[in-house]
């Protein structure tokens, strides 16, 4: 009995040993290394973070707003967006964040958004502003302009921006006399013609509008959430369509125009914007792939994207928008 006793009491000294040592390594172990987040962009690991989620907002901001120096920037265009990976390192090791952000910052090309005045599908000046763009075709309409019917907007997207003028000056530059015998001749239907090209986005109803061109359905699937709907996962009215199809579902290019964005945008997840022309975009959400780039040329069917279920989604489906000047536009009135 004797024996046991002595076994007994020299496991539990051996057991306190092994939890005090063990406390000890921890303690040590927690004294010297801390958890960070390394920074990997392109294969290469450019730096470390204490808070994945700080970075990535600032990042995302950066994205869709641009660093705030230019009004005109639409969107930065980032080809890759970095990986996280939580690790431990010595506590010496400092994060460097800045240093990070300043890194993808020149990884990105900004875009700009601005508007051409076009005169028979020439473009003759730039203005920076949709109501600018506007007010110089009311201008011409209201001077009775020989050429008000060949005076056209045009949405541009580009990485550069040109010289731009004020109302007054393009008015000035664009008018043109109307001949001595038509001055008298203002046609009524000219009027509802140009009034109808040139529609301010808050005149731009939810009916069904003519958009002046054609469409086709982007995929073929089941509509799981209509235009307008409200629901606990969003903050708001749906803008779009929701149409439920299998993840890697390729997605097409409802009409050609140009890719304005192709990457990672908040709630949308992966996205992809093409621009109409009439100022008609359409939107293509949550894609699991992107297969255009932003600046690109697509024809209508082409593959664009495949289905996913990125940003705010709960299943692989195509979040689909029409928007006519930034106003959406319900895809059922035109499309499924």
């Amino acid at each position: 009995m004797k024996k046991i006793f002595i076994k007994i009491r020299t496991s539990i000294k051996f057991l306190i040993l092994v939890s005090i040592a063990t406390f000890l390594i921890v303690g040590a172990f927690v004294l010297l290394y801390k958890p960070i987040y390394s920074v990997t962009l392109n294969g290469e690991v450019i730096g470390y973070c204490a808070q994945k989620s700080k970075l990535q907002a600032k990042i995302d901001e950066y994205i869709e707003n641009g660093d705030g120096e230019n009004d005109n920037i639409a969107f930065v265009q980032l080809d890759n967006m970095p990986t996280y990976k939580l690790c431990l390192l010595k506590r010496g090791i400092t994060t460097n964040d800045d240093e990070i952000f300043e890194t993808i910052k020149s990884e990105g090309v900004a875009y700009y958004k601005y508007y051409a005045i076009l005169e028979d599908d020439e473009e003759k000046l730039y203005v920076s502003d949709f109501a600018t763009a506007e007010s110089v075709v009311q201008g011409l309409k209201d001077k009775s302009s020989n050429n008000i019917d060949n005076i056209k907007i045009l949405e541009k997207y580009e990485e550069n921006l040109e010289d731009f003028v004020d109302s007054e000056t393009a008015i000035a530059e664009l008018y043109e006399e109307k001949p001595v015998e038509e001055v008298t001749k203002v046609a009524s239907t000219t009027t509802t013609q140009v009034s109808k090209s040139f529609s301010t986005s808050t005149n731009l109803s939810r009916s069904k509008t003519s958009l002046g061109i054609s469409l086709i359905k982007p995929i073929t699937g089941t509509i799981t959430s209509r235009f307008g709907s409200v629901s606990s996962v969003r903050s708001s009215a749906h803008t779009g369509l929701d149409i439920a199809a299998s993840y890697g579902t390729s997605i097409k290019a409802a009409a050609s125009g140009t890719v304005v964005w192709s990457g990672y945008k908040g709630s949308y997840g992966y996205l992809v914007v093409i621009s109409h022309s009439n100022g008609v975009q359409t939107y293509y959400g949550h894609c699991s792939k992107l297969y255009v780039s932003a600046g690109q040329t697509v024809s209508q069917g082409e593959s664009i994207a495949a289905v996913g279920s990125t940003g705010n989604s709960t299943g692989p489906h195509l979040h689909f928008e029409i928007r006519v000047n930034g106003v959406a536009y319900n895809p059922q009135n035109y499309v499924y």
